[in-house]
């Protein structure tokens, strides 16, 4: 039991590691605002992975089946990472210079928000819940039972925290060592990365409305 809780504790961290809007969400409130607003970015989108670990495991997901359904995710994730992006490089300079020099932050709950927002609009994510903690869920729950499976499902979201603590701590003692113009320029590449993300979901909301049409 224990061996088996560990590995899927590790599962949690190898899912969250990957370079995704995520973590580049993540490292650019984190470099603007410290070690809160980094972790409350993860902890906002791993209560999405929550939401969705609960649809599957109530089986509720097929509703994901639907080309409506996909074509509005895909659309969702395209407006929500591409105005993130947009707004990280916006506001570039500005915030940066308010926050490390008169100490001005973002609010928690709007960074909360913002990882809520790309893991629940993220297609990619959705899939991934669907596909692979769906066929985890079946395999564990055939094996050992339902209270099984949710104990198991616990242990990657423990992993899940923890990465994100990690991530936090390691950009918040990092931005301390970085000069303002290179601040400035991690913002603008975050946003650069999450309107590429966007534009990525973008076209697969144009490839949709095709087939739907065709």
């Amino acid at each position: 039991m224990i061996s088996g809780l560990f590995s899927y504790f590790l599962l949690g961290i190898s899912l969250s590691a990957p370079l995704g809007p995520i973590n580049v969400a993540q490292i650019n409130k984190g470099i603007k605002n410290g070690f809160w607003n980094a972790w409350l970015v993860g902890i906002g989108a791993m209560i999405a992975d929550v939401c969705m670990m609960l649809l599957i495991y109530f089986g509720i997901t097929r509703i994901f089946e639907y080309e409506g359904v996909k074509l509005t995710m895909w659309l969702l994730g395209f407006i929500t990472l591409s105005y993130l992006g947009y707004d990280s490089i916006r506001n570039a300079s500005m915030n940066i210079s308010e926050d490390i020099s008169a100490q001005s932050k973002e609010s928690l709950g709007k960074s909360f928000l913002s990882g809520f927002l790309i893991a629940v609009s993220n297609p990619l994510n959705i899939v991934f819940w669907i596909g692979i903690y769906g066929s985890i869920l079946t395999s564990v729950i055939n094996k050992l039972g339902k209270q099984e499976a949710l104990l198991y499902s616990m242990a990657i979201f423990v992993g899940i925290t923890c990465w994100d603590l990690f991530m936090a701590t390691i950009i918040h003692f990092g931005r301390k060592r970085l000069n303002l113009n290179v601040l400035k320029w991690i913002s603008i590449i975050a946003g650069v990365v999450l309107i590429g993300f966007g534009l990525t979901f973008g076209y697969q909301v144009i490839k949709s409305i095709l087939s739907l049409l065709g």
